[in-house]
């Protein structure tokens, strides 16, 4: 395709994606404007207030709404977890798949890439995150995977076409940035700095124009391809160009095509960075998604437009009025000073001066004229009204938000502790789909993984994967492990293991729970919630306890708590070395008389079978001989 016809293509896609989701973007600024940046009065009423000299407080209540929602997520961290499908698959392949999406995440800090993603959902309606490659070294060829947070949410937009609440069905998507004239010039030299679509950016944030930056775009466009299959000697089904770039592996396993290829239905994904007027790079793609993922908060379609709102969407007018009572409110006792002295004509001829200043500055004395001093009058107080009216607002907004008192750790008409959990229960359900979106996003993540690490880990190499606890360690992968044999004389080698990432198909489901650093760590806290349950256990089980907690010196206390024990309990001991053996002959025992039962019921089920047989022979005889008797002497002399 020429570049005219790309830049064509491109400049009609992104009018339709920005004209779809300009109700969005203006509705998430204003949100985050609103809740964030504490925006909150209209721009006529402020400016009108402020030059009559009168207040505008802004009392933000709705960032306590959002921590909650965001810090519950960050407890509760969702993780991929992958398992074999097909006979190809590998349950220990699955295990380095998991350990290295583990690595992945640990070396990219997808945790903040997520976590920025669920803000900006919680706030304003939607976030994203990316998936990107980068060279594991400055100077080598092998790439790693990494998981990239968006910081400007603003600057994506995707497939206006998309209905998949994952972007799994994305076929366009644009990540629009604007650079420094010098650092475009110094990228690509020579190319003309023409922003991309520049008048299209007027009143979206971050995307205005100056005479020293130059917007360029990523252009992602998913289209329709086939792709070749190969049917190998082993059962394995597997794609072409993987053959193709483990050939030499394949044959150290006598492992051979069989069969004539395939052409099988597939995609194809390409990035191109564009200008305004040329195609600066373009990149083709190893997965078949586009590697943007969207956290959405709250989606509706409606007339044939998909929707997005945040948490506090509707509780803006709430906290309005909240703000505006507590104003009125702080501005009523604020003039509460200023109320005027009262007295007889005459009264404030002596020291008029200082009566004229008397309600803005402080005299030591006044003196007056006449039997009865000035009195000022006395301030009712605010009106219950308005204090009543303040009270309502915030009780609004925790309603339309779903989160209490108790949600938000204040104290509340709750008196019980089960009547606390209940309510704070009831706060995180109302607020659920919000982190439920983030762990389907997160799917699609390890969808988009799952889908990438054969291609970008195709070649023999060997890789850092965690462990479920933490710690790491180096596994080969799409080679063959070699190991002396048993003759250290001869050269004989032998295969070992191979962890073949692109054999095989894997699926993955996504797991949330509370967060921990380690096993140990969850270790340690369950049995400290066991030891809370059952004091007793505290003696026996305190030297597993502290080796399980993560400080310094914790193995030395364990040890002296394992001395503590009593002598039958300690590790080695002859006590406990003859209980063992005793609780092993009791096994034995114990299955040995459950063999005998198992023979007594068994002779009895025959005895039984034999009696009932028995039975029914002697009813047959009794039948006939009834029947004989009914024939007469004939009957009988033929029956017998």
């Amino acid at each position: 395709m020429k570049n005219e016809d790309i830049l064509k293509d491109a400049r009609e896609a992104f009018d339709l994606a920005r004209d779809c989701e300009a109700e969005n973007r203006l509705a998430a600024v204003d949100d985050i404007r609103f809740a964030r940046l504490g925006e909150q009065w209209p721009e006529k009423v402020r400016r009108d207030r402020e030059l009559d000299g009168r207040p505008c407080l802004t009392i933000n209540r709705l960032p306590a709404f959002i921590r909650q929602v965001v810090n519950d997520a960050r407890q509760n961290k969702p993780s991929i977890v992958c398992h074999p499908v097909d006979d190809a698959a590998d349950p220990e392949t699955a295990e380095i798949l998991n350990g290295l999406i583990r690595n992945i995440e640990q070396s990219s800090d997808a945790e903040v890439a997520y976590d920025t993603a669920l803000d900006f959902a919680v706030t304003g309606g939607f976030g994203y995150f990316r998936i990107n490659t980068r060279y594991a070294r400055d100077d080598g060829f092998d790439q790693d995977l990494v998981i990239e947070r968006v910081a400007d949410p603003f600057s994506i937009y995707g497939d206006p076409h998309s209905t998949a609440a994952d972007s799994s069905d994305w076929n366009t998507a644009f990540v629009v940035d604007s650079l420094p004239r010098a650092a475009f010039e110094a990228r690509w030299k020579g190319a003309q700095a023409v922003d991309w679509q520049a008048e299209a950016y007027g009143g979206l944030p971050g995307t205005w124009m100056d005479g020293d930056r130059v917007m360029v775009a990523e252009y992602w466009r998913r289209e329709a391809a086939t792709r070749t299959i190969l049917a190998l000697s082993d059962g394995q089904v597997v794609e072409e160009g993987v053959y193709r770039a483990q050939k030499a592996m394949f044959d150290a396993l006598g492992v051979s095509v069989i069969g004539q290829p395939r052409m099988v239905a597939s995609h194809k994904v390409t990035q191109r960075v564009l200008t305004g007027a040329e195609v600066l790079e373009t990149v083709d793609w190893a997965g078949k998604y586009i590697p943007i993922v969207p956290v959405y908060g709250e989606e509706l379609h409606v007339d044939g437009k998909r929707r997005l709102r945040s948490l506090v969407r509707d509780a803006k007018d709430p906290q309005r009025m909240f703000n505006y009572w507590r104003t009125t409110s702080t501005e009523l006792v604020a003039l509460a000073p200023k109320a005027p002295f009262i007295g007889r004509k005459g009264a404030f001829e002596t020291d008029a001066t200082k009566w004229a200043t008397a309600n803005v500055q402080t005299h030591a004395y006044i003196e007056y004229d006449g039997p009865e001093p000035p009195q000022r009058q006395g301030f009712g107080g605010v009106p219950a009204g308005a204090i009543q009216e303040a009270l309502n607002a915030a009780d609004d907004m925790k309603s339309i938000m779903g989160l209490y008192d108790a949600s938000l750790g204040a104290r509340s008409n709750e008196t019980s502790g089960r009547a606390i959990m209940a309510r704070q229960r009831e706060g995180d359900v109302s607020t659920f789909h919000y982190i439920d979106n983030l762990s389907r996003a997160i799917r699609h993540a390890g969808r988009i993984l799952i889908d990438l690490i054969p291609k970008v880990y195709s070649a023999p190499r060997v890789v850092r994967v965690l462990g479920p606890s933490g710690d790491a360690q180096l596994a080969p992968v799409n080679q063959k492990l070699q190991a002396p044999g048993p003759d250290k004389e001869s050269q004989a080698r032998k295969i070992e293991k191979i962890y073949d990432l692109t054999v095989g198909k894997y699926d993955l489901t996504v797991k949330s729970g509370p967060s921990f650093t380690s096993r140990r760590e969850e270790a340690a806290t369950q049995m400290i919630e066991l030891i809370r349950a059952y004091p007793q256990a505290a003696p026996i089980m305190g030297d597993l306890l502290a080796k399980n907690l993560d400080w310094p010196g914790a193995d030395e206390i364990a040890g002296r708590l394992a001395a503590m024990l009593p002598a039958e309990l300690k590790p080695g001991s002859p006590e406990l070395d003859a209980a063992k053996a005793q609780i092993a002959k009791l096994a034995q025992a114990l299955q040995a008389a459950a063999g005998k039962i198992a023979g007594l019921e068994q002779d009895r089920a025959n005895e039984a079978r034999r009696l009932e047989i028995a039975a029914f022979e002697a009813q047959t005889e009794r039948m006939r001989a009834t029947a004989a008797d009914d024939r007469g002497p004939e009957g009988r002399r033929h029956a017998g």
